[in-house]
């Protein structure tokens, strides 16, 4: 895929969002996600930030926080939110058609568009579906780099199928499932081995752990 074409996947994701984004009630912006300690709020605002920096501002960023990933991502995260959750919303929204990105590694951002989604929708029991090109997109890339999580070290030694799309990778015991269900394994998220059969997911459950 070229430059235009990710950019088109990246902007129909952060839409797709967006409109449940904007069913929420104000008192679900402030539960749990599946990200760590964030709120819905601030997986947003994390987002919003994702799409407003570039290469220097996050080079600017990460060397101020030490190198440390969890302390820069804190800082960008924090100048996104707003006054209250309709202010960070409208932040969100407004980005995302933006084509701003610190490297050229497009399946690594549209991945986390679409992992971050399911760490909101998921918890609030609200459908989420992302394209079937963008997440397959983003499966191979997982399977195949590191890149901001470690999610080829994370599936080494394993067979990944996908059950519902053309998706298939690495050899050894096997994991199975719908290619998103893949995507959020790889991503780290253990909710999602519940929904992936096969001898490999045990293992993967233990790395996970």
């Amino acid at each position: 895929m070229n430059e235009a074409e990710y950019w088109d996947l990246l902007h129909a994701e952060r839409a797709r969002l967006a409109d449940l984004l904007s069913t929420l009630e104000t008192e679900q912006w402030a539960l749990a996600t599946l990200c760590a300690d964030w709120t819905v709020e601030q997986v947003v605002a994390h987002l919003t930030a994702a799409a407003n920096t570039g290469k220097w501002a996050w080079i600017r960023s990460i060397v101020r926080a030490g190198f440390d990933p969890a302390k820069h991502n804190a800082r960008l995260l924090e100048r996104r939110l707003g006054g209250s959750p309709e202010e960070t919303f409208a932040k969100f929204r407004d980005s995302t058609a933006l084509t701003i990105a610190p490297t050229k590694d497009f399946p690594a951002f549209l991945g986390e568009v679409i992992v971050h989604g399911q760490d909101i929708a998921r918890p609030l029991e609200l459908d989420l579906t992302p394209g079937g090109e963008a997440t397959v997109e983003v499966a191979r890339y997982f399977a195949a780099k590191d890149f901001a999580v470690n999610s080829k070290t994370l599936v080494k030694g394993l067979k990944l199928s996908a059950a519902d799309a053309d998706f298939e990778s690495g050899s050894g015991p096997e994991v199975t499932g719908r290619v998103l269900d893949l995507v959020m394994a790889m991503a780290g998220r253990p909710e999602s081995l519940t929904e992936l059969t096969g001898g490999g997911v045990a293992e993967l459950r233990r790395r996970m752990d």
